[in-house]
């Protein structure tokens, strides 16, 4: 009999630039919605992880906040939590949007992991966008040279382009080892902080200006009965207009936001939801460590 085939595993850390399609990149792979996606710069706060099992394969991906010159408070968390990750993964993917103007963040980006031996892979993003393939050859030549790269691999995320070829290249460059997940697994976060995502996605997508922005998402409660799962959240804010805002006028924006978190947590769960939102001010939040360490924005 043939000896079976050596297990593989590793982390992957997913980098790059704000609205690059990083977290649209991790729902792809692992095949379930982890990561919140909008059209809004800085979505994601947290570093994500999704797992997925194939074969004797098992790669961790970690997603990790848009990469950007931060000044302080919330964003200057984000940028260290995932200038953090590159340092500990077993490959890095630096995903770059086709197009991408080669400026000072890319080069930031591309000089923070120029400091690590770790193979990293250029990840050129959204190719869908580019009508004439014979642009795309020259396309990856133009941003190749921002780095050193092991690989580099043109996909288009939401289209699901290419990601056969981004895993096969995964699993030859992560090291033999056990696997360290279950193999039906495909994240270690609770369902909470998913629902408490999903919350604040509906908020990103409805609301517009500051809003978005100055909004967190707790989950003061999160019971799985029988036939119905009950959740209690609150939304917090900055300053008392915003919650005025958030609410809407006889309570309409919240209802809308509600209607659209409860149905996609609804299918996390596999069951009814009943959802509570409540909105409270949190002056200065996102300045303010003590309220971000409270919040969950924690340096990782």
């Amino acid at each position: 009999m043939r000896s079976p085939r050596p297990t593989k595993s590793g982390f992957i850390a997913i980098v790059g630039r704000p609205n690059v399609g990083k977290s649209t990149l991790l729902n792809a792979l692992v095949g379930a919605k982890l990561a919140i996606v909008t059209p809004k710069p800085q979505t994601t706060r947290n570093r994500i992880l999704g797992i997925l099992t194939r074969g004797n394969l098992q790669a961790v991906f970690l997603d990790t906040p848009g990469i950007h010159r931060a000044r302080g408070g919330i964003n200057r968390r984000m940028v260290h939590t995932a200038l953090a990750t590159i340092s500990q993964a077993d490959i890095i993917m630096h995903i770059v949007e086709v197009g991408t103007p080669l400026d000072d963040i890319e080069e930031l980006i591309a000089k923070e992991i120029g400091k690590i031996k770790t193979p990293c892979f250029l990840v050129i993003n959204k190719i869908d966008l580019i009508r004439d393939k014979r642009r795309i050859l020259p396309e990856i030549e133009r941003i190749r040279k921002i780095g050193n790269f092991a690989e580099v691999v043109p996909i288009s995320a939401l289209k699901e382009d290419g990601l056969d070829v981004l895993i096969e290249l995964t699993g030859k460059y992560l090291p033999k080892g056990p696997h360290y997940y279950p193999p039906d697994a495909y994240t270690d976060l609770p369902e909470r902080f998913i629902a408490a995502e999903m919350i604040r996605e509906q908020v990103l997508l409805n609301t517009h200006q500051e809003i978005p922005y100055a909004t967190a998402v707790t989950i003061e409660e999160f019971k799985e009965g029988a036939d119905i799962t009950r959740i209690r959240a609150r939304v917090h804010v900055e300053t008392e207009s915003q919650k005025g805002i958030l609410i809407g006028a006889g309570g309409s924006m919240m209802k809308k936001i509600g209607s659209g978190a409860r149905n996609n947590i609804e299918k996390m769960v596999g069951q009814k939801v009943f959802l509570e939102i409540y909105v409270d001010v949190i002056p200065n939040w996102r300045r303010d460590e003590a309220a971000l360490d409270k919040l969950g924005y924690n340096q990782e």
